[in-house]
């Protein structure tokens, strides 16, 4: 059982963690594009473990398995458990929920909505079942809408798998959320909408619209070439970021990367 998550007072700052496109296999040795993936997010774990204390918050935001085995989410939070902090999980298109909702089976999980001192953390799920590309189904707009109406005075960060702007990769880009009007539509209306926070780009992104910071994260495994205008993977290493959540609605946010990985891509792996 994940702890707890604490209620931090208002008048103090939050520390979220994300971890992101882990890509875990049945396996224990499963390799992406030829990286091992598991012994990846065990190093970027370690990381997490060596470089922050009194977190608030991990976000797993999506794409934890390659192969959607009960196996691969078992294997996640085995190698999550060290960091001593409540953990949050949702589904990205390498996903495969029933899987996923079997090893959340008598936790807190994959609870939606989490309340962070003055912050609330409110995570959609943007997939749709055996496709690649996201979307904002009229299921998610209504529990988005219950959890800001429910928290009027709170920060909000609002999380999901897939990116809801174009990044400036071609062949991302066609990957995106397809609908994202409708997610802004809802977003548009209420102020204290602070942070969207998404995974599936495998790649650093810190970008405003209008007031809203927009963050997206390396993978803990392959990193994708940013500008891309087709599949490529990128030298970076993987990593992790890091979010402080401040009483007055301000963030500050970092990535970190593990150092002494070196694998040979594999291109014989096609498609993503």
């Amino acid at each position: 059982m994940p702890p707890v998550p604490a209620n931090p007072s208002d008048a103090a700052p939050v520390l979220l963690v994300q971890l992101s496109d882990s890509h875990l296999f049945a396996e224990p040795d499963g390799r992406l594009l030829g990286m091992d993936t598991a012994d990846s997010l065990s190093q970027v774990v370690r990381l997490v473990r060596d470089e922050q204390t009194d977190i608030g918050l991990v976000l797993a935001t999506g794409d934890l398995s390659q192969d959607g085995s009960l196996e691969s989410y078992q294997r996640f939070r085995d190698i999550t458990a060290p960091i001593a902090a409540p953990i949050r999980w949702f589904p990205g298109n390498h996903d495969e929920l029933d899987s996923m909702r079997a090893a959340a089976a008598g936790t807190d999980l994959l609870d939606p909505v989490i309340d962070l001192g003055a912050w609330r953390v409110i995570l959609l799920d943007s997939t749709i079942s055996g496709a690649v590309p996201g979307q904002v189904t009229d299921d998610q707009v209504a529990l988005l809408e219950r959890a800001i109406e429910d928290a009027p005075s709170k920060h909000l960060l609002i999380s999901f798998h897939h990116h809801p702007v174009p990044i400036g990769s071609l062949w991302m880009d066609r990957i995106g959320i397809y609908n994202p009007e409708k997610l802004f539509a809802v977003l548009d209306r209420y102020p204290n909408v602070r942070c969207l926070l998404w995974g599936h780009v495998h790649q650093e992104i810190d970008r405003m619209r209008g007031d809203v910071r927009l963050l997206a994260s390396p993978s803990t495994c392959v990193q994708f070439t940013p500008g891309s205008e087709d599949f490529c993977v990128d030298s970076p290493a993987p990593g992790y970021r890091w979010l402080r959540l401040y009483p007055d609605g301000l963030l500050e946010t970092g990535v970190s990367r593990v150092t002494g990985i070196d694998f040979e891509v594999d291109y014989s792996v096609k498609g993503y």
